[in-house]
């Protein structure tokens, strides 16, 4: 049969996730695996399509011209599939909470909690969309979103749920290769990692701290804050981290944060955006329940 021909299901998912996301760490975040299984799951696919798809760079990964023909293709046709069996199952709209956020808040705080909330709220079948595209709330393909910016949104209500802070961490390999970095000007020695259009950049924590005119090497730069923190960890250099991104990372040790009595406020916060008048709407006051929840503990 022509069907037998047919590439796993779960390959052709991993393949949309990373060709979307540009990244096999942010796909394994999407899709609840680990990076190795992404892995697999892509090497499955090549070999059964006898192509290369991705173009696997020193940082990044990129689609091939062929790569991008076919993610055009599957993403369209997972599309359709999607709708059509939601259709066929009949699910009750009010019942699905879909929730659009950035990929660095997503890979690195939303995606690992995500289960907890699915636990609060068994009534409500979640749905996260990845993108750092501002989603339209008043078009019905979302209902909330979590963006992270300056509070202010057209034709949409915001409220503040998380403010950020930035402070040097690194990896305990690297921390322990600079001795300790035992004061700011140990700094010089490092390599500094940084994230593009940060107001609060190394130039601004240097001034903070008083050390404005202090030589670093200059390390590379990345657009996405969660791609910084993996360098660190990597222990490619000394990022500067963005509070809630890094939370995890050091409960778990996989960064130190050697500076902690100096954190600059970030220009930006994280704020839930939803449809003028929908607050008290069971699914967003279920998710803004469940934020308020979750931000306490990680205050605490």
């Amino acid at each position: 049969m022509i069907f037998d021909r047919l590439p796993p299901l779960q390959t052709l998912r991993a393949f949309e996730a990373t060709g979307r996301l540009s990244s096999m760490t942010l796909a394994a975040a999407e899709l609840h695996v680990t990076h190795g299984a992404i892995s697999r799951q892509i090497r499955m696919l090549e070999e059964h399509l006898g192509i290369k798809l991705f173009l696997r760079l020193t940082r990044q990964i990129i689609l091939t011209e062929e790569g991008a023909e076919f993610h055009h293709a599957i993403t369209r046709i997972l599309g359709e599939l999607t709708g059509e069996s939601e259709r066929l199952r009949g699910r009750n709209p009010a019942m699905s909470l879909r929730i659009s956020t950035g990929v660095s808040f997503a890979s690195k705080w939303l995606a690992p909690r995500l289960s907890r909330l699915k636990a609060r709220y068994p009534e409500f079948d979640v749905h996260l969309d990845v993108t750092d595209i501002n989603a339209d709330l008043n078009s019905g393909q979302v209902d909330a979103a979590i963006r992270y910016g300056n509070g202010r949104y057209r034709n949409a209500s915001a409220e503040r749920i998380l403010e950020e802070t930035v402070t040097p961490v690194c990896s305990p390999g690297y921390l322990s290769a600079h001795n300790g970095l035992a004061d700011i000007r140990a700094l010089s020695d490092c390599v500094l990692l940084h994230e593009d259009r940060m107001l609060a950049n190394w130039e601004a924590w240097f001034a903070m701290v008083g050390e404005k005119n202090l030589r670093c090497h200059q390390g590379p730069s990345w657009s996405h804050g969660s791609m910084v923190a993996e360098a660190a960890i990597r222990g490619e250099g000394v990022a500067l981290g963005r509070s809630v991104l890094i939370a995890d990372d050091i409960a778990a040790g996989r960064l130190v944060v050697p500076f902690p009595q100096y954190k600059l406020k970030a220009e930006r916060g994280y704020d839930l955006v939803y449809r003028t008048g929908s607050q008290d709407t069971p699914k967003v006051r279920a998710l803004r329940v469940w934020l308020s929840e979750e931000m306490r503990s990680l205050e605490e």
